[in-house]
């Protein structure tokens, strides 16, 4: 599988200054992250839009809030953790509980913050928005997808939170992409087993789905990039068509995709489940291969999950 030629902080960057060459609602806020977000491009084309408040982002969330209620669309940006856990008070209640439109963007999810160690490494970003009402959780797969996505979490009604990969993915989709958040895609059909990913996890789906192909198991893989609100639909199709499913995240299994997709399984259609992402584990120092290993999020540690689930049936 190639790396896509962009990155996705630069896409979205960029997708913005197009967009609010049109829309003039649109405004960015950043905890003085420019270089590694890529928003320099959005401060030189509109130097009157763009608002670094420095490394305070509970007062960020209060200004974008400010900013939406009188009628601006401001899309709010910090490293994850700092995006979410840091100021949740200020989501939960200056945003989604007054029921404004503010967009937050949290960067370099899971192990893809890498050296930056424990304290940047956010395992648990989604399962504490998941627990917002009305917010939407969204996770784009490469830069296509991120740029598909802008204008519909620009015009979506309630608050949005982007859980993004900064740099160069894996490139899973081209121009061709027909995309709606909330809706799952798949990319390989199967009548085996469901492999239901997201984000970084959807590449290492696909190659755990050609291992398991060899293995002759058929599998079957879904991108399932929007969290919340989850397409309940596209996970009854898989555990009714084939009858066992593993979720793949880089992320806590407690509270995050798993929950996510366990929490439909058990009410409208249970099926065998495992779950690949963090076990109830902190973040540390070190490169993505190894803390994927340490932390058991590889294509063979689904491949592995997908035996077990399986292990009844043969």
């Amino acid at each position: 599988m190639t790396t896509d030629e962009r990155e996705i902080r630069q896409t979205l960057a960029q997708s913005l200054v197009e967009l609010a060459k049109k829309d003039d609602r649109i405004v960015v806020l950043d905890a003085d992250l420019m270089s590694c977000h890529a928003t320099k491009c959005f401060k030189e084309a509109f130097p009157n839009r763009f608002f670094n408040v420095g490394i305070a982002e509970q007062n960020m969330i209060g200004v974008a809030a400010g900013m939406a209620a009188m009628g601006k669309i401001p899309f709010a940006y910090s490293f994850a953790p700092f995006a979410t856990r840091r100021c949740y008070d200020q989501i939960f209640i200056s945003v989604a509980y007054t029921g404004l439109n503010v967009k937050i963007v949290g960067s370099e999810p899971g192990v893809a913050a890498e050296v930056n160690g424990g304290t940047h490494m956010p395992f648990e970003d989604m399962a504490i928005m998941r627990a917002v009402p009305k917010m939407v959780c969204f996770e784009p797969t490469d830069a296509t997808m991120m740029e598909k996505a802008l204008p519909q979490i620009a015009e979506y009604p309630t608050a949005v939170y982007t859980r993004m990969f900064r740099k160069k993915a894996a490139k899973i989709y081209d121009e061709t992409l027909e995309f709606e958040l909330g809706k799952a895609i798949t990319l390989k059909d199967g009548k085996d087993i469901s492999l239901i990913a997201s984000g970084i996890m959807v590449e290492r789906a696909l190659t755990a789905a050609e291992i398991l192909e060899n293995q002759g198991i058929s599998a079957r893989v879904v991108n399932m990039h929007t969290w919340k609100p989850i397409d309940v639909e596209a996970i009854k199709k898989c555990a009714k068509e084939t009858g066992a499913i593993v979720t793949c995240e880089n992320h806590n299994v407690y509270g995050g995709l798993g929950s996510a997709v366990a929490e439909v399984v058990v009410k409208e259609c249970p099926v065998p489940m495992q779950m690949v992402g963090i076990q109830d584990e902190f973040g540390q120092v070190g490169k993505n291969e190894y803390l994927s290993e340490v932390y058991h999020i590889t294509a063979d540690d689904i491949v592995e999950a997908a035996h077990k689930v399986l292990k009844p049936r043969y």
